[in-house]
């Protein structure tokens, strides 16, 4: 037996009448917050390029999916062998200039074949909006909704109208009644994704990134001020940033 044979093994008997209290209590929706903890946190470990947390990580993921696949199992939905082959086959029909005869010279060509291939089985999909994930970020779901937007011919015609829409929109959240400034500031950020997906950015990663600047640069100021912030007046937040920044970059 293996070690993911024996992964499996150990999760059905926590599952099983005197295994864990807490493990035969869970199902697919009290573990979902797990799921994407656990997927985050693997993420992370990416970012840091820590492979020895991303190990550890990758295994708190795969057990969020046997432990998933053992309840389906339980229901008489589908098992862990159902889910492997369910992807084991998915990868083989995607790849048909691998496992098949088809030939291409881009990773161009094989990602427009992969889409065909991905439309062709899923034929109920009827609009270009179908298949947007409802429980990803707002930021990753205007992304997807931009480039899908995008493969039907619905694009601007340069970058300087992206600006110019932008330019648009923030004059209008300046001039709407408070009841619709959200709505405005919603249509600001659309405009944004659009701007970053024309300039093959993904906004995601560059949001991650300006996250963690701000919080290094803010943590220096904290650790460089001689009081404590709430303390500080503007020029010195302003002197204590330009310092922070020079700092830590």
């Amino acid at each position: 037996m293996n070690n993911i044979e024996e992964l499996i093994s150990v999760v059905k008997r926590l599952r099983l009448p005197g295994g864990c209290e807490w493990d035969r209590k869970q199902t697919h929706q009290t573990l979902r917050p797990n799921m994407l903890e656990e997927a985050y946190e693997a993420c992370d470990a990416m970012d840091d390029n820590d492979l020895k947390h991303l190990k550890e990580e990758l295994g708190d993921v795969l057990l969020q999916v046997v432990l998933h696949s053992q309840i389906a199992e339980e229901e008489g939905a589908f098992n862990i062998d159902d889910v492997a082959k369910g992807i084991k086959d998915k990868l083989i029909h995607r790849h048909p200039h691998v496992f098949g005869d088809v030939k291409v010279n881009s990773t161009e060509e094989i990602l427009e074949n992969w889409e065909k291939l991905k439309a062709e089985e899923k034929p109920h999909r009827k609009s270009a909006m179908d298949g947007i994930s409802k429980s990803q970020s707002a930021l990753m779901t205007a992304q997807k909704i931009s480039k899908k937007a995008v493969k039907t011919g619905f694009e601007w015609p340069d970058e300087k109208s992206l600006y110019e829409c932008i330019y648009s929109e923030i004059e209008e959240f300046k001039e709407a009644e408070k009841e619709f400034k959200e709505e405005e500031l919603g249509d600001i950020l659309f405009a944004v994704v659009n701007l970053a997906r024309w300039n093959k950015i993904d906004a995601e990663q560059a949001l991650l990134r300006a996250n963690k600047k701000f919080e290094k640069r803010f943590r220096k100021m904290e650790e460089l001020s001689e009081k404590p912030l709430q303390q500080c007046s503007l020029e010195e937040f302003d002197r204590l940033w330009k310092l922070a920044k020079k700092s830590v970059g």
